[in-house]
């Protein structure tokens, strides 16, 4: 058996279909796992001109910065910024799309693979991630990346979320400088 080549890149306009596709036809329960509340999923016609409306915007100006997970040279899932403050911080989200690529220990090596674009990119002096506390895999992945968590707390995380605990997790970039400096 070969292993898979892992990738990522910056989201490119193609992309919006498969973005769109994973968020309104990814199973109702996977995504009230994620802490989704599926009746605030934008129509997909909102959620192409949003995701549109940010490509379009200088990468200073983004409210959300994308890249996209491959294996194999084939789109697997994308990470995102959202909320980004340029230059300041930014709250990373992590998305495998597809059940048969999860679990496999991918989302790691495709989170380290990534991090260097969000600092390098965004020039971020703090990158945080609030994953559903009750969400194994992310509370899982993101330590191993370098993050220490900061707090567990009640909180609506996002606009497509439902108030609920998270776990607030803090890379600096210092800590980015120490783990990744020879990363590229």
């Amino acid at each position: 058996m070969t292993a898979i080549k892992l990738s990522v890149r910056e989201m490119q306009v193609s992309d919006i279909d498969l973005i769109t596709r994973y968020w309104l036809q990814s199973d109702h329960h996977f995504l009230k796992g994620m802490g989704v509340d599926v009746s605030k999923i934008p129509l997909k016609e909102d959620l192409q001109k949003m995701l549109t409306n940010q490509f379009q915007l200088p990468v200073e100006q983004r409210r959300s910065y994308c890249i996209i997970w491959e294996a194999d040279g084939k789109p697997v899932g994308h990470c995102n910024t959202n909320p980004t403050h340029f230059g300041d911080y930014a709250y990373m989200h992590l998305h495998l799309w597809q059940p048969t690529e999860r679990k496999k220990g991918m989302g790691l090596q495709l989170v380290k693979l990534t991090l260097p674009y969000f600092f390098e990119k965004l020039h971020l002096k703090q990158l945080y991630c609030e994953p559903y506390a009750l969400n194994p895999a992310p509370n899982k992945t993101i330590p191993k990346a370098g993050f220490h968590l900061v707090k567990e707390y009640t909180t609506t995380p996002g606009a497509l979320n439902f108030e609920q605990p998270v776990k607030q997790w803090l890379l600096t970039r210092e800590k980015f400088n120490q783990l990744y400096s020879n990363a590229h």
